[in-house]
């Protein structure tokens, strides 16, 4: 695939790095194509550096990770969206999120003519994104959209990073409920000293 990635910090590089070395494009959509946060990923294969407008136009699916502040106008500086599909990695933690909206992914469909919208790779530390494996085990993720096609990227791309399963948990309605997911996570992690070093794992019997 073709992905831009907006937001080159500690989520958007640590997934810009698994799927440039699984055989993926990585367009880095930045404002200084000279000076940016992460121009260590450059040393990547298939990675290049673009102003933003330039890697959305090059790409098929776009990743925003950016400061869930910043979702909306990150969104306005996307450009043409139409037949994208955008994948939400950001979530609201102590009420820090675009004014007007109880999720980022609902403030990015309002301020772009996308609308193949999902949320994904939200609900873990970015350290689980470098490293999904857990002894023989690989964490999962989960994708949550109304977007079919948006959500057949998300496993994909999901997959093509390391996690052991992507689990499909519902439509848009379920967005605030993926930011949730995400808060548990960092409440073990941060405020019940479990350390980043935890991941979670859908076990079947």
């Amino acid at each position: 695939m073709n992905i831009a990635i907006i937001g080159t910090g500690n989520v958007g590089g640590a997934l810009a790095t698994q799927w440039a070395k699984a055989g993926h494009h990585i367009f880095l959509g930045v404002q200084d194509t000279q000076s940016f946060k992460g121009i260590a990923l450059l040393s990547n294969p298939n990675t290049t550096v673009q102003h933003v407008q330039e890697a959305v136009n090059a790409a098929d699916v776009i990743l925003i990770a950016a400061p869930a502040t910043a979702a909306a106008r990150v969104a306005q500086s996307l450009g043409e969206t139409g037949g994208k599909i955008i994948i939400d990695a950001m979530n609201i933690v102590g009420n820090r999120g675009p004014l007007g909206f109880s999720n980022t992914a609902d403030a990015i469909l309002a301020n772009t003519e996308a609308t193949d919208v999902v949320k994904c790779f939200n609900t873990t530390g970015f350290n689980n994104m470098q490293n999904p494996n857990y002894g023989d085990q690989a964490i999962d993720a989960f994708v949550a959209g109304d977007s079919v096609r948006g959500k057949e990227a998300a496993i994909q791309l999901a997959l093509d990073a390391g996690f052991g399963a992507c689990y499909d948990i519902g439509g848009n309605d379920k967005f605030d409920l993926m930011e949730q997911f995400a808060f548990f996570w960092i409440n073990l992690a941060m405020f019940q000293g479990q350390g980043r070093e935890i991941g979670f794992k859908l076990l079947k019997r």
